[in-house]
């Protein structure tokens, strides 16, 4: 089997790019994800200098983030209508990032505005953050199928992506917790212009070098069938959600890990974890540096094992090896007292710590570099199924579900710390260590994200885009760009099931037309 899936490859005439293409491309999701780490101290922000309460914050950041995923249809359909002489992702990009940017200054300035109008003000920003977020976040899903539809290729960029993801956010928790937090004396007013004027800037450059990566693919020729596409009306994108089962399933799969895995990133729950249960905050920094290289050589090795066997192949190993690093990792913290960790002074526990942690939490964080480009293949397989283009709507289909879901993950913070005494305000590393916050930190750690894991798990077997039937869309795909016309294209896409690829001589059907 696997010597005729080679045969097969070779035949196929697949659009790829150069790899500095996919290396700078990749950039854009450290671009978003950059915003999307600091976001994750606007809790700080909002209590402790704007002055809201806690538990009201963590509900209408849950709130915000739903919001998102309900808007994030209607900024695919924009992508997918967008057709411009730069393009059709560059412009989206590039009006993401500036949204993105303003958002942040405007939340700065809201410390100058009267007290009583801050609330108002405070969700307006959040909603023009949010907006301009996911327009750019969005580009990253969305591009990778213009760029290339090679399986080998794909999966590059979720190696790149994984270096740069996982250098921004373990690199920005150790500024924050050993340079800026120690230099400000806590979450100060100085300390967020520094953290957000330092984010718009990295986040500007990165953008700019995606940018480039993408510019020579972004033309028709590299939209679905080319000028083959069949052209999509509003009413078609229901059809397209309605009949897309891989989509379904693995937006669904998708949105439960990525709740599961950012409690490992949640700067309350970081509070919780070195700074009352282990003693020393500054050890979530350190820790975060420390695990770069070990985070970064597991997404590698996850992308590599896609690269050979297939994207789901991965995706379902990298869950499985999650839940069996969380169950370990949940014994190593039942265990754990003030004193115990140590990076001076290495011990047994701090051995195991790092061991079942790294583990637990990038092990688990695969699945969300992955499914990036798991994205961009059921986009082709919507367009062997139907020769619509629509990858747009399609990544914001993955936004939406993702965003619903990870919403719960504030929600659920502010939920687990209120029902033990925290609902005005939020735990900080002067609060005592006591045996209920000990069980709150092990449920948000292990016990929920576990749960969400063992159900993505289950999802997966529902999933059939495996790498032999990759090949098999490729290979319609193929045939119904060389077709004569956008009638001929569609009707092979309605009348061709994809069992019948293994019988059709693909050589036959050259993709430049004549």
């Amino acid at each position: 089997m696997e010597k005729m899936i080679v045969q097969r490859e070779e035949v196929v005439q697949y659009n790829r790019a150069k790899t500095w293409q996919l290396v700078m491309f990749a950039l854009n999701n450290a671009s978003t994800n950059i915003y999307l780490f600091t976001f994750m101290f606007v809790t700080y922000f909002s209590t402790g200098v704007l002055g809201l309460a806690a538990i009201f914050v963590s509900q209408i950041m849950g709130y915000i983030r739903i919001f998102d995923g309900f808007i994030d249809p209607a900024i695919g359909v924009l992508i997918d209508k967008t057709e411009t002489k730069f393009g059709k992702y560059r412009p989206i990009l590039v009006l993401g990032n500036l949204i993105t940017a303003f958002s942040l200054i405007s939340l700065l300035g809201l410390r100058e505005v009267s007290t009583n109008i801050r609330f108002p003000l405070f969700i307006l920003v959040l909603v023009v953050h949010k907006i301009g977020y996911s327009m750019q976040q969005t580009i990253t899903k969305a591009g990778q199928t213009a760029l290339t539809n090679d399986p080998k290729q794909r999966p590059i960029f979720n190696i790149v992506d994984a270096v740069m993801t996982t250098s921004l956010m373990t690199g920005g928790q150790f500024v924050v917790s050993g340079f800026l937090v120690p230099k400000y004396g806590n979450f100060t007013p100085e300390f967020f212009n520094v953290l957000i004027y330092g984010t718009i800037i990295i986040s500007a450059i990165l953008a700019v070098v995606a940018i480039i990566g993408i510019w020579s693919k972004d033309n028709k020729e590299f939209f679905g069938l080319g000028e083959n596409t069949q052209k999509t009306k509003l009413k078609d994108y229901w059809k397209v959600i309605k009949g897309n089962k891989p989509l379904q399933v693995l937006s669904i799969a998708a949105a439960l890990v990525k709740f599961a895995v950012q409690f490992f990133g949640d700067s309350v729950v970081m509070v919780i974890l070195f700074g009352i249960l282990f003693g020393n905050y500054a050890l979530s920094g350190q820790f975060s540096l420390l695990f770069i290289v070990p985070g970064v050589l597991i997404n590698i090795i996850f992308s590599t094992i896609a690269r050979k066997r297939g994207l789901r192949f991965s995706y379902v190993k990298a869950i499985q090896l999650g839940l069996i690093g969380l169950l370990a990792y949940g014994a190593v913290l039942y265990m754990g007292n003030p004193g115990d960790l140590s990076l001076s002074k290495i011990n047994l526990y701090t051995i195991l710590f790092i061991l079942t942690n790294i583990v637990a939490r990038y092990a688990a964080q695969a699945p969300v570099s992955l499914v990036l480009t798991m994205g961009a293949d059921i986009s082709d397989y919507e367009t062997s199924e139907s020769g619509r283009y629509v990858s747009g709507m399609i990544g914001t289909i993955f936004s939406l579900t993702d965003s619903i879901a990870s919403s719960f993950a504030p929600m659920v913070v502010g939920f687990v710390l209120a029902g033990i005494g925290f609902s005005k305000a939020y735990p900080t590393i002067e609060t005592p260590l006591t045996p209920e916050l000990k069980m709150a930190v092990m449920m948000l750690l292990v016990g929920i994200p576990f749960i969400a894991l063992l159900v993505a798990l289950f999802l997966m077997k529902f999933y059939k885009l495996d790498k032999e039937e990759m090949i098999r869309i490729q290979e319609k795909i193929q045939v119904m760009k060389a077709a004569k016309s956008k009638e001929r294209a569609k009707d092979i896409a309605k009348n061709v099931p994809l069992t019948d690829m293994d019988y059709v001589d693909v050589t036959k059907y050259p993709i430049n037309k004549d």
